[in-house]
């Protein structure tokens, strides 16, 4: 059966693979160009049935649509890689529209910039602002697939998109939710404070109770008066060190979004002090290595407070 329609995936990370993964077994064709990315990279694509193509000319030109899932300090240039070969002389005309569709996790201000990339530069490619909310789908043993929820903003209907938008959409549970860019990015950053913060301050609280060696009596407590902030810190503080390299730009992006479009000033605005604590996970602790090794081998929050504590204190004697 010929698939319904060909996706590009940039780039082939964990929420990549998941997502081209479930298209794959809906009876889409992905493809992606991972030319510049380690072979590692380029192995993960071809185990997981992604076409590699050598260019990105190739893939504008062989792609229906292109899926932008890269880190958030990675969107802007990645846009400008599509519109550049969407510009290019060896871009072949065709007989629907090339579809963009921009899932990362940045500000309504970054996705204007996007809207105004294409605009300027490669008008023809319709551009779909969008965002993530949940983890990489995954099949689970009875064949069914976990699944995410991706809202969507801007003035062309991903669902009304040929071929095989409608089919797409309800596969990725994609919702429409405004016909302005910025929409659904900012919906994601405001969902996103809200976990992503809250495990901030789960590093911070549970490092310094591990310095002052009253873990077992936070957790107690928590689990006394605040059962479900509990689960949440312990879920988060495990699943996170390997993320927190992203989640610095994306802290950023918050702050961002929070400041222009809510309003608050740079000195209310807590997220740029929460973009240093995971800075400070991803490059001045060994958690990122530590915990990416072992998570799923019994890690607690205990062993993340440990290692945050090692590191602060390492970074005091510094400069001392």
């Amino acid at each position: 059966m010929a698939p319904l329609a060909t996706l590009g995936i940039l780039s082939i990370g964990d929420m990549g693979v998941g997502i081209a993964r479930l298209l794959i077994a809906n009876n889409f064709r992905c493809i992606t160009n991972a030319s510049d990315r380690s072979q590692a990279t380029q192995e993960r694509a071809r185990k997981n049935s992604v076409e590699l193509v050598p260019s990105d000319t190739d893939l504008c030109n062989t792609a229906d649509y292109i899926l932008s899932i890269v880190p958030p300090r990675d969107a802007l240039a990645t846009a400008q890689r599509v519109v550049t070969a969407s510009s290019s002389s060896g871009f072949k005309q065709r007989s629907s529209p090339l579809y963009y569709v921009d899932l990362n996790a940045v500000s309504p201000r970054t996705a204007r910039e996007v809207a105004e990339l294409f605009s300027s530069g490669s008008p023809d490619v319709r551009l779909i602002d969008g965002g993530i909310i949940g983890g990489p789908p995954s099949q689970k043993s009875d064949g069914s697939w976990t699944r995410l929820s991706i809202p969507v903003s801007g003035p062309h209907k991903w669902s009304e998109a040929q071929p095989g938008g409608q089919r797409m959409t309800e596969v990725l549970k994609v919702k429409h939710i405004s016909d302005q860019i910025g929409a659904a990015t900012g919906l994601k950053m405001c969902f996103a404070s809200l976990s992503k913060g809250f495990t901030a301050l789960a590093i911070e609280s549970f490092t310094t109770a591990h310095n002052l060696g009253v873990t077992d009596q936070l957790r107690a407590h928590l689990e006394a008066f605040n059962p479900t902030a509990a689960k949440m810190a312990e879920r988060g503080l495990v699943s996170m060190p390997p993320k927190a390299y992203r989640w610095v730009h994306e802290m950023q992006e918050i702050a961002e979004t929070f400041e222009t479009d809510g309003g608050f000033e740079k000195d209310e605005s807590i997220f740029r002090p929460i973009a240093k604590v995971y800075d400070l996970v991803a490059n001045g602790t060994d958690l990122g290595r530590e915990i990416t090794e072992d998570r799923q081998r019994g890690k607690t929050a205990d062993d993340v407070a440990l290692l945050m504590g090692e590191g602060t204190k390492r970074r005091k004697e510094k400069t001392e």
